[in-house]
């Protein structure tokens, strides 16, 4: 028996995928061997028709194996902490108050108290709040008095 046969006879649908997320892909005749594959009562056979579809030999589209079904994959949305969350926020604030002091404006009320929430929140103060303030729409005020002519 040649090194394709015992393939076959181990492999009989050729192409497969692991049951991974994404999934690993398999074309079990290319081998030179069984040795260190594995045994495919683990695999999810795949069809000739599958394995063009995510690519052939020379491409790989990101897929998992869903209810029997060979699906796209999409990686789980990672959250993003509330603290880090207020960090980036605080970025934007030191830009708000960069252009205030080259304009000679200031904050506003509003613009003051997010600052002090993002900030309450980045230092680990509030430990209560799940989401972060809106930002204000007014951001800042001029401190130019007006002048009786």
């Amino acid at each position: 028996m040649s090194v394709l046969d015992d393939l076959k006879a181990a492999y009989p649908a050729r192409y497969y995928a692991s049951m991974d997320k994404p999934c690993a892909w398999y074309d079990m005749w290319s081998c030179i061997s069984t040795d260190g594959l594995p045994a495919a009562s683990t695999l999810f056979a795949m069809t000739a028709d599958q394995w063009a579809a995510k690519g052939g030999n020379t491409g790989t589209k990101s897929m998992a194996v869903e209810n029997g079904a060979l699906v796209d994959y999409t990686p789980p949305v990672v959250p993003v902490p509330l603290k880090t969350q207020a960090a980036t926020a605080q970025a934007w604030i030191q830009q708000q108050a960069n252009l205030a002091g080259a304009m000679g404006e200031v904050f506003t009320a509003d613009m003051k108290a997010y600052v002090k929430a993002i900030a309450a929140i980045a230092n680990g103060t509030d430990t209560t709040s799940t989401a972060l303030p809106t930002q204000p729409t007014d951001v800042m005020t001029t401190t130019s008095s007006t002048s009786a002519t």
